[in-house]
């Protein structure tokens, strides 16, 4: 069966220069899903409220741990079913790789990716791992056969300050990625839209 002639000349029109049908901008392509933005905004917070309530108030620093506890198990899972560039697969790169990509953000010689780059992913798998930790230990304090075990809350709070530690470098890397390549990355984790090239 032939596709529809029509159908295909008006897929194939061409916009208004700047602006595709919908309103978005066509030198624009959706990267990141509304999965993958609501995961990192909502880790975000959960990262901040679980920081403020950490001494104070444990059944609510609890509660929000299992909040980001699951967030973790949906984001991973997403890894590796999820769209395009939400997966694993896509943007993770072996240790040369990644360290290769740090020398040419030091010579100021680093590519552009539309995706995430091989440092931001490296970032990316250790936040998520430091999360895991943080959240298995604190569930671990909860039970009977680690009821006060000085060495568990030791590294529960550990991998919190790595936490914070990672996530201050991940601002400064976004941060130095949207002046180098004079892109908004906080507005492209917004919308999910990034520039075409």
């Amino acid at each position: 069966m032939q596709p529809d002639s029509g159908a295909l000349r008006q897929s194939a029109a061409v916009p208004r220069p700047g602006v595709a049908g919908g309103g978005a901008r066509c030198d624009e392509v959706k990267v990141w899903d509304p999965l993958v933005r609501v995961f990192h905004w909502s880790l975000a917070g959960g990262i901040a409220a679980a920081w403020i309530t950490g001494d104070e108030w444990d059944r609510a620093h609890e509660w929000i741990g299992y909040g980001i506890a699951a967030l973790l198990v949906v984001r991973v899972v997403w890894g590796f079913v999820g769209s395009e560039y939400a997966r694993f697969a896509q943007f993770v790169k072996g240790p040369r790789e990644t360290l290769a990509y740090l020398g040419r953000i030091l010579r100021g010689r680093a590519e552009r990716h539309l995706g995430h780059n091989p440092a931001g992913a490296a970032m990316i798998l250790a936040l998520l791992a430091s999360i895991a930790g943080t959240a298995l230990s604190g569930w671990m304090m909860t039970l009977d056969a680690f009821w006060g075990a000085e060495w568990l809350e030791e590294l529960h709070e550990a991998l919190a300050n790595a936490i914070l530690v990672l996530a201050a470098l991940h601002v400064l890397g976004v941060i130095h990625a949207s002046l180098s390549h004079g892109e908004n990355l906080v507005r492209a984790m917004l919308t999910g839209r990034k520039r075409r090239q």
